[in-house]
């Protein structure tokens, strides 16, 4: 019989894999630490958002001095430099040999030479003489100093409230009352307010210096939004303390980017939203007051130069609606690290989608792109139409004048060109074209079309042209809110 083997014997783990298993828990633990230690660093990083390597104060206006507290927001800030253009907007770099009256290298496109039917809308008025692309804030005091607009005609110091960083002026001036200083500035011819200011828009502009909060300094628009509030039946508006901050995230941009004019011998900067912030009715407004900025060269019409009303248009579109602030398109928040910041470098939309458009809209970036992109080929196409029909009306006009046809002939005609003109304008002055609210602009170019061939009408027929009543019905039908 024969006997039984042995039972092999049990073999224990070899070094070698123990070796491993450690070293497996060892990365793990190394990686676990290194996720706790980020941790806890991105949360001090959020706790403190920015080092305290300066001190601010209300008169610090340097953006570089700020920069040294917040480099990531001056990065952005510097970034505004840039020239790009957009399908339908931006500014392209145009190499210029400097003089003794223009030391710039670099301008932009001429509009007025792009379309000429633009210096014939404005003729006799220092638009006609220069007008160009729009470029970044970086040169907004810049390309103001240096246009050829200041040469031809002496403008006011209320010039530079749209242009500069003027909180600290105002102050000076106004020995601590900014809205003394305000007044003060305004009278002033732009030669001799030129020297009190040293920079473009700052951050000292748009935020308290010592809890970085955004806050309004322009005193126009402080009494401009007060008329706003009251026609809402809000009594004793004070933005700095009644508004949101999501409210103030327009506020800001709108302090500059609005429709304006000079009221009186002291030049003050009014926003006229005594009867609303649509183009109509600022018109409305504007012929109540029996406001004009010249007299057309060509017809003998009293006219109007529409500005920059970026905050009325877009208080009309679905953006404002639906609570979308201007910084959270042209500002977006980005997160740097542990910290979400504002995106300082301030700029199209359509040239920052991912951040800008793509955080609410869930679309593709090129259907982005192409839907706004429509927006803007349309209200091309029909703001063409009103400057063909607002030509025509000039022409017709201008040949009216030189035949002898009276002053009293052509009042109705006058009239109406004033009013196609301010309208047109209005849109085209306008930097989104028509985007901010599409609907909205088509409506103020309608009008503008309307009332141009009105007014040749009145020429033709020798009276106020008036539409017939089913006209007038629809017309005042699409200006009721």
């Amino acid at each position: 019989m024969t006997a039984p083997s042995p039972a092999a014997p049990r073999r224990r783990p070899g070094l070698g894999l123990m070796l491993v298993l450690a070293a497996v828990f060892g990365v793990g633990a190394f990686g676990l630490a290194g996720l706790l230690v980020s941790v806890f660093e991105h949360k001090q990083e959020a706790r403190n958002p920015f080092f305290r390597v300066v001190t601010l104060t209300d008169d610090t206006v340097d953006p570089a001095v700020w920069g040294k507290n917040f480099p990531l927001q001056y990065d952005g800030y510097r970034r505004t430099v840039d020239l790009v253009r957009t399908r339908f907007g931006g500014s392209e770099a145009l190499p210029r040999q400097p003089d003794e009256q223009d030391p710039r290298p670099v301008v932009t496109q001429s509009k007025i030479h792009e379309d000429p039917r633009l210096a014939r809308m404005w003729a006799g008025y220092a638009f006609s003489v220069d007008f160009r692309e729009e470029r970044g804030h970086a040169y907004m005091l810049e390309d103001q100093t240096f246009t050829k607009r200041v040469q031809v005609v002496q403008q006011p110091g209320t010039c530079l409230n749209c242009h500069a960083s003027t909180y600290t002026a105002y102050k000076r001036l106004g020995d601590g009352d900014i809205f003394k200083g305000f007044d003060r500035l305004n009278a002033l011819p732009y030669a001799e307010a030129r020297p009190l200011v040293d920079h473009p828009v700052v951050c000292l502009d748009c935020h308290d210096s010592q809890t970085m909060a955004l806050r309004i300094t322009r005193p126009a628009f402080i009494e401009g939004i007060r008329l706003v509030k009251a026609a809402e039946g809000v009594a004793d508006y004070d933005v700095n303390r009644d508004a949101t901050r999501q409210e103030l995230r327009s506020y800001v941009c709108a302090q500059c980017h609005v429709e304006y004019y000079f009221q009186g011998e002291g030049k003050r900067l009014t926003y006229p939203w005594h009867k609303g912030r649509r183009g109509d009715e600022i018109l409305a407004y504007y012929d109540e007051i029996g406001f004009k900025d010249w007299v057309h060269k060509d017809t003998g019409a009293a006219m109007l130069k529409a500005q920059h009303p970026e905050f009325e248009l877009w208080s009309q579109g679905v953006h404002a609606r639906s609570g979308v602030a201007c910084a959270d398109c042209h500002m977006p928040y980005t997160r740097v690290g542990a910290m979400k910041i504002s995106d300082h470098h301030v700029r199209s939309p359509l040239l920052n989608v991912a951040h800008a458009c793509q955080t609410c809209h869930r679309t593709a970036e090129r259907e982005l792109l192409a839907r706004a992109e429509t927006i803007q080929e349309r209200t091309v196409f029909a703001r063409d139409l009103a400057l063909d029909a607002l030509m025509d009306l000039i022409d017709d006009l201008k040949a009216a004048r030189d035949a002898g046809t009276t002053d009293e002939q052509l009042a109705a005609a006058r009239g109406f060109q004033r009013k196609a003109s301010f309208l047109v304008d209005f849109v085209e002055a306008e930097n989104s074209v028509g985007f901010h609210a599409d609907q909205e602009a088509m409506r103020i170019l309608a009008l503008s079309l309307d009332y141009a061939r009105r007014g040749q009408n009145a020429l033709r027929n020798g009276r106020s042209a008036t539409a017939h009543p089913g006209r007038t019905a629809a017309v005042a039908a699409a200006q009721t809110p």
